[in-house]
């Protein structure tokens, strides 16, 4: 979503001062969490480990109550779980005994119990073809790569058409060549069906790839969104392209310098309540520092024979 309409338009999704505290802990693992996203928008967030990142995830899909704040989806508190938010967690979570094809029946007569057979099978078999899986749609899931598990968890959770797509670090144990695949995959299904996203991830690559907006988060505890960065980058860009712009360096930077050297000091309560919002792909470059000046050159003195 451009720029201009993120500004004029109100959240589909509004976090309010979030926060997760534990029995005997000094300080909670994070607060003042606040934070929108807009329909149709693709959000990741990315800090390091322990800053609570998952535990948000959990409370937005009301698999877990947060201690403070409160999280609403159109204009409604989350309270609980809900067929209107699909998860994809790190692992494919299939039924073993269950084929590709009766692993999504499953959700699918949780969101429409009226539905006939031949409704469910056309309908399950239309997301299983969007994940490129026709072929393998009666194989349990034992006959399968890990890639083809985590296509069939993500056919899953697109088919009960949740209002909101909630991905917990999907393609983290999946080698670089099948995650780029689903990855691209996952870009083209977004792009067809308008999905609203937010993404865990740890990888900077993938979330200037897929992202419309990345959040950072200071380290814990008292871990905060401390800064928005919206990224400039055309929504067209591919894997292959990524790098020719050179936005994405800007971007790239200015992600691995807050996560190596900035979110550690903003642990403890230190990130402000209300997120920064940056745009470094739009940073000039900066001017190059003049070069010493350079030693001048000495010509040689010729030797003459003296007679």
């Amino acid at each position: 979503m451009p720029t201009d309409a993120l500004k004029n338009s109100t959240p589909f999704l509004k976090v309010e001062g979030l926060g997760k505290a534990f029995p005997g802990s000094p300080e909670p693992v994070f607060d003042a969490v606040n934070f929108g996203i807009h329909q149709g928008e693709f959000v990741c967030i990315i800090g390091h480990s322990g800053c609570g990142k998952t535990t948000i995830l959990n409370v937005l899909a009301g698999l877990e109550s947060a201690t403070m704040g409160h999280v609403f989806m159109d204009n409604r508190e989350v309270a609980g779980p809900s067929l209107d938010r699909g998860v994809v967690f790190q692992g494919h979570a299939l039924m073993p005994w269950l084929t590709v094809r009766k692993n999504i029946a499953f959700a699918v007569r949780s969101k429409w119990p009226d539905w006939s057979r031949a409704q469910v099978n056309e309908h399950v078999e239309k997301y299983v073809a969007l994940v490129g899986l026709a072929a393998a749609i009666d194989k349990k899931p034992s006959a399968l790569s890990g890639g083809m598990k985590q296509r069939v968890g993500i056919a899953r959770a697109f088919a009960i058409q949740p209002r909101m797509l909630l991905l917990d670090e999907p393609f983290g144990a999946l080698d670089a060549l099948t995650r780029g695949t689903i990855q691209d995959e996952l870009l083209r299904i977004c792009a067809e069906t308008h999905q609203t996203v937010f993404m865990i991830t740890h990888d900077v690559d993938e979330a200037i790839l897929l992202a419309d907006r990345i959040l950072l988060m200071s380290n814990g505890p008292q871990a905060r969104v401390a800064e928005i960065v919206q990224n400039t980058m055309p929504r067209t860009r591919t894997r292959a392209t990524l790098h020719h712009d050179p936005q994405y360096y800007r971007i790239r930077n200015h992600l691995v310098d807050f996560l190596v050297a900035r979110s550690k000091d903003l642990s403890h309560g230190r990130a402000p309540a209300q997120p920064l919002v940056v745009t470094p792909g739009l940073d000039p470059e900066p001017e190059p520092e003049p070069s010493p000046r350079s030693t001048p050159v000495v010509e040689p003195i010729p030797l003459r024979r003296i007679a």
